[in-house]
């Protein structure tokens, strides 16, 4: 970094400071003492980082609650600032205020995990990142999974799942914001954080994931932004100006339609599906298609389409085409699917496995919802010997409750890759973390026989505490997500019998009175039969590779 990219009265402690921690603050409810709390675990040492409160004209008693914080603690600092009533202002006085190599972003409700910074420093200083991804941790809130399956120490925009969390919760090298301009939009700019981040991406000579460390726990708040309705005459000129930042930094063609797509699914699509749909007043979706419906017609082409889900491809053409009432008749359509997974066969094998048959439906006012006509293509070429080639087999489908196809994309309603990805995944939830655990799951042949198998050995651990709990069936069909609680008789159940030897502690399948299924497994107990179970497949597996 150099000199001339810090601030002035800063150089005598800029070499010591790895990173400042940059909070905007306005008005912190008892949550942030968690915040501080976390932050006085680092294992970072004291005299390595700096934290700065950017204190957003919060007032009494906020200005004399932060000075007490900073009072003694001699690395923090608390920045008085005019209210903005956004927190970009805040954090851009805290980049300029910044004596660290790097600044890391942090929101008041959140908290960083134990060697969060530490972690951080060291991999960015060994990878020279400009930017740096640490792991995100949902608390009371899901996250995406794919961007921290593995760390990527030079992570390629448009291959890997940047996008995925756009949130400013991150690690970016001071000089290299400075040197770029990159700051936060002031004032209340929806979107803010990935118009911020996007310049950064597109920037960055070198950005990194570190998944392998918990570093940023993302809490859940009641009454955030993201938790409220938007207004659409507001919102949606936000998000053209990070589409228009996509297009200024990108050519047409496969990356720029591969970045404008995740704003087109999560942003517009998604909330013209299924519940949430179908839930607005019709004067509020009214002024939602007003607004959407122009700016997916001016930004979003049909290479945008061809890489979305089976459903979002619908919902997108008939968007595209003003079919509004069709849009709300497909909305509708996808609430009224009701699914159901029952198991018509369980049985243990002598190896340890649990087998189960499930037959699963989807229907609609008691009928298949998803009903499907295969043909074959006209053929396109002859052979040589007059033989037909380059016909192929086509499914559509053909319940889908829209006017009509004319003036929609011809093979819009085409199926086959989706068919081809259906799955069936089983998960237990834990009875008493309340933690998921995918268990067993694969691409059935048939919804109607659908066979799942568990192996209790692989699941839990030696050492895994858990007594079992409640286990429910994710079904994948055509793109379209479904989750619903495995259900089953009694008298099914029971004829699986016991779990054998090589199954490790006991587990038992059970039916609740409302006819759901419980795996319930031994513990503490079984221990002696759980090290039998784990030493005699040990013990074969050795025989069979002899």
């Amino acid at each position: 970094m150099s000199q001339s990219d810090r601030p002035e009265n800063s150089s005598s402690t800029a070499g010591t400071i790895r990173v400042s921690v940059v909070v905007p603050v306005f008005r912190p409810g008892p949550s942030f003492d968690d915040l501080i709390a976390s932050l006085d675990r680092q294992t970072l040492g004291t005299s390595s980082f700096e934290v700065i409160l950017c204190d957003d004209g919060s007032g009494e008693p906020t200005g004399a609650r932060l000075a007490d914080i900073a009072r003694d603690r001699p690395h923090v600092r608390v920045l008085s600032l005019e209210h903005s009533g956004w927190p970009g202002m805040p954090r851009n006085h805290g980049v300029e205020a910044a004596r660290g190599t790097y600044v890391q972003f942090v929101d008041q409700d959140d908290y960083l995990f134990d060697r969060a910074l530490e972690k951080l420093c060291d991999y960015a200083d060994l990878h020279a990142s400009d930017v740096i991804v640490g792991k995100e941790v949902g608390i009371g809130r899901r996250l995406p999974s794919r961007i921290f399956s593995h760390d990527v120490p030079r992570a390629v925009l448009g291959s890997d799942p940047l996008l995925e969390m756009l949130t400013p919760h991150k690690m970016f090298r001071t000089s290299f914001l400075r040197a770029h301009g990159i700051r936060f939009p002031e004032g209340k700019v929806r979107l803010e954080d990935h118009l911020f981040v996007m310049q950064a991406y597109f920037a960055a000579s070198t950005i990194s994931i570190l998944a392998s460390e918990p570093c940023y726990a993302w809490v859940k708040e009641p009454g955030s932004a993201s938790s409220s309705r938007i207004d659409p005459e507001s919102y949606f000129p936000h998000l053209e100006t990070v589409l228009d930042l996509v297009e200024a930094n990108t050519e047409p063609g496969k990356l720029r339609d591969r970045l404008l797509r995740h704003w087109f699914r999560g942003k517009i699509l998604k909330r013209l599906s299924g519940r949430q749909m179908v839930r607005y007043p019709d004067d509020y979706r009214d002024r939602l298609l007003d607004v959407v419906t122009p700016l997916v017609q001016k930004k979003f082409g049909p290479g945008v389409d061809a890489g979305l889900g089976f459903p979002h491809r619908i919902r997108a053409a008939l968007l595209r085409a003003e079919r509004r009432d069709d849009l709300l008749a497909f909305a509708r359509f996808e609430t009224e699917i009701a699914c159901r997974a029952v198991v018509t066969e369980a049985r243990w094998s002598r190896g340890g496995g649990l087998h189960l048959t499930l037959r699963v439906t989807l229907t609609r006012d008691g009928h298949d919802a998803f009903v499907f006509e295969s043909t074959v293509e006209a053929p396109k070429t002859v052979g040589t010997e007059g033989a037909v080639a380059g016909s192929k087999k086509v499914t559509r489908l053909i319940s889908l409750p829209v006017s009509a196809i004319g003036g929609l994309p011809e093979n819009l309603l085409v199926a086959d890759r989706e068919l081809r990805n259906d799955r069936v995944d089983l998960f237990l939830t834990d009875g008493e973390t309340g933690a998921e655990l995918r268990i067993g799951g694969r691409h059935p042949r048939t919804l109607d026989a659908a066979r799942v198998s568990i192996d209790p050995v692989k699941v839990f651990g030696p050492n895994d505490e858990s007594r079992g709990g409640a286990l429910t069936v994710k079904v994948r069909r055509a793109g379209w997500t479904f989750e619903t609680p495995l259900e089953a008789t009694p008298a099914v159940l029971a004829r699986a019998g016991r779990s054998p030897l090589l199954a490790g502690r006991t587990c038992t399948l059970v039916a609740a009175d409302d006819g759901t299924v419980e795996l319930r497994r031994e513990w503490p107990g079984g221990r002696m039969k759980d090290l039998a179970g784990r030493a005699a497949r040990r013990l074969r597996a050795l025989a069979r590779r002899h």
